[in-house]
């Protein structure tokens, strides 16, 4: 008799047959091209390594200060950061957490009994998915459609508004699509949660690597916040240190409101304590330095994206962040675009439906990787659909 675990753990965790094709032909030899790396740590970047653990040696943190929401000077740099973006923070509206991961883990709990649900944008990363499961939330997808560029569709969004639907997830900007969230696409999803009673949680993990030449991305903590709104970041892109292991969550809205969240999530965060005092200790530091390495991701980015343009391969509009989605030529047909080029391109790509893009030709490319590497992979893609 087998041990039966909890439903919301039953993930197909066997191997996909993408996945298996890219082990097969490193164990054949192949060299294959990697357009899927987004880790930044192995990406060739100048990390001044002194200067980044230094501050985990702090004496300070040997004593032990528990707070619930994080030391206060930690929640004040980060106040800092989004005052850099002209939006004034209140310190004691931050929750630190261990990751953007953990914080959505914390705002579901909040938000959400089990079989609510919570409006995500597709496409998007399907890290939601799991998330989602682990707090027993349901997850319903609105679209995202392309029309020369990356537009929320509304009308469907409001569609898919139910009696148990708690919150709307924007990702500002999306991953993949680059999407940013202009000022009139904040005010028609303010409104629709204002409407329907419904709370507005934002990622802005990539809100400081804008692509489009003068472009400057406004990050939702600039008010007014006539709803009930939380705002996720933290170290893994702001300064390229995903191993660190900083997030928080900020909340915004009507004083109310937001003094009811935020009292709920202390004690959410008083009941796992996971943000460790290096770290805090750590925290202004890191994000005192962060322009040196976003300096150096934004050149990366910006070139590889000059790179795939150039190179003849269709890149559909991206205004921000890490990812491209390039649009192949549909004389590929039915073939999976993804295995097709591994197969005779020796170059690995994300499918388009791993993010949960259905049409045909679409795969995303990480911009992040060493520019030969690139360069070499757009060269390949080139050679095999054109």
């Amino acid at each position: 008799m087998s041990y039966r675990f909890s439903a919301r753990t039953g993930w197909d965790v066997g191997e996909s047959g993408f996945a298996a094709a890219i082990r097969e032909a490193r164990a054949a030899g192949r060299e294959l091209v990697d357009l899927t790396v987004s880790n930044p740590t192995i990406c060739g970047f100048d990390y001044d390594a002194e200067a980044v653990l230094a501050p985990l040696a702090s004496r300070e943190a040997m004593t032990y200060d528990p707070d619930p929401r994080g030391m206060r000077f930690a929640r004040e740099a980060v106040a800092g950061y989004y005052g850099d973006h002209g939006a004034a923070v209140d310190p004691d509206s931050v929750v630190l957490t261990t990751s953007t991961s953990e914080g959505y883990g914390f705002l579901f709990r909040l938000l959400c009994d089990a079989g609510d649900e919570v409006l995500v944008a597709q496409p998007s990363y399907p890290l939601f998915d799991f998330l989602a499961d682990l707090e027993d939330v349901r997850l319903k997808p609105y679209p995202l459609f392309y029309d020369y560029g990356w537009w929320i569709d509304f009308a469907e969004l409001e569609r898919r508004i139910g009696p148990r639907t708690k919150a709307i997830v924007v990702v500002h900007p999306n991953n993949p699509t680059g999407h940013a969230t202009g000022a009139g696409e904040r005010g028609r999803l303010e409104e629709i949660c204002a409407r329907f009673g419904l709370a507005l949680i934002v990622d802005e993990v990539f809100l400081d690597y804008p692509l489009e030449e003068g472009a400057r991305l406004t990050s939702f903590a600039a008010g007014p916040h006539p709803v009930l709104t939380f705002v996720l970041s933290g170290m893994s892109k702001i300064a390229g240190l995903p191993q660190m292991k900083v997030g928080w969550i900020v909340g915004f809205g009507p004083e109310g409101d937001r003094g009811q969240a935020m009292g709920r999530l202390e004690v959410v965060a008083d009941t796992f304590l996971s943000m460790n005092a290096p770290m805090q200790r750590a925290l202004p530091v890191w994000l005192a330095r962060r322009r040196g390495i976003q300096g150096q991701i934004l050149d990366r980015v910006s070139g590889n994206l000059k790179i795939a343009v150039g190179g003849l391969v269709e890149v559909l509009r991206v205004e921000a962040g890490w990812s491209a989605i390039l649009r192949l030529p549909q004389r590929l047909g039915e073939e999976d675009d993804a295995g097709l080029l591994l197969r005779e391109a020796g170059v690995v790509v994300h499918p388009g439906r791993f993010y949960g893009i259905h049409e045909a030709g679409r795969v995303v490319v990480s911009l992040l990787g060493p520019v030969g590497d690139f360069a070499e992979g757009i060269s390949r893609i080139k050679r095999v659909t054109r």
